[in-house]
This record gives C-alpha cells, sequence and structure tokens, in this order.
C-alpha cells in the first residue's frame, strides 16, 4: 500500500465509528472472530482498544493485521484502523 492510497483510507475512516473493542482480555478468539466478520463485511474498520488492556494500540493493531493478513492504516492514541480488500465484494474501497 502506498502513501496516497493510505491517505485516502484515512479520509474514507475519518467519519466511521469504532466497530470493536479490545479490552482487558486482549485479543481473545471472540473478538477475532468479531473483527474478521466486520473486516470482510466492511473492508475497511476502526477498532477501540481500552485503556484496561495490557497491550498498547500499535502492538493490537499489529497482532491483528498478521493475524488476518490486513494493513495497519493509522494507529493515533487509543484508535486504530485496518484495511484488507475483500475479492468477493463488488463495491471497491480504494
Amino acid at each position: 500500500m502506498n502513501s496516497n492510497e493510505r491517505a485516502e483510507l484515512r479520509k474514507l475512516a475519518q467519519k466511521e465509528n469504532s466497530v470493536a473493542q479490545v479490552g482487558k482480555g486482549g485479543v481473545s478468539p471472540a473478538v477475532l472472530t468479531s473483527i474478521r466478520n466486520v473486516l470482510t463485511a466492511r473492508e475497511l474498520i476502526k477498532v477501540t482498544v481500552l485503556p484496561s488492556c495490557e497491550k498498547s494500540s500499535r502492538e493490537v493493531a499489529d497482532e491483528l493485521a498478521s493475524t488476518l493478513k490486513a494493513d495497519v492504516v493509522q494507529v493515533v492514541g487509543g484508535k486504530f484502523v485496518l484495511y484488507k480488500k475483500n475479492p468477493n465484494k463488488k463495491k471497491i474501497v480504494l
């Protein structure tokens, strides 16, 4: 992903609300399944990492990105944005 694509995705994600929260339990199987399903449906999602989580937002974002084979678009404070292209979806974000 180049910087122009990343900038466009940041722009699109700015108006979106968080669709998932990662808390004290970290990235549990239930959280992972939920995020995977929403990411497949939407392609671009925003996730909130609660202060009770033992890991930083960057660590959680990197862990989810590697597990789900997605791209980390942005990490700001306790929130991050993930993008994963869905080849079966007709409307393409980029």
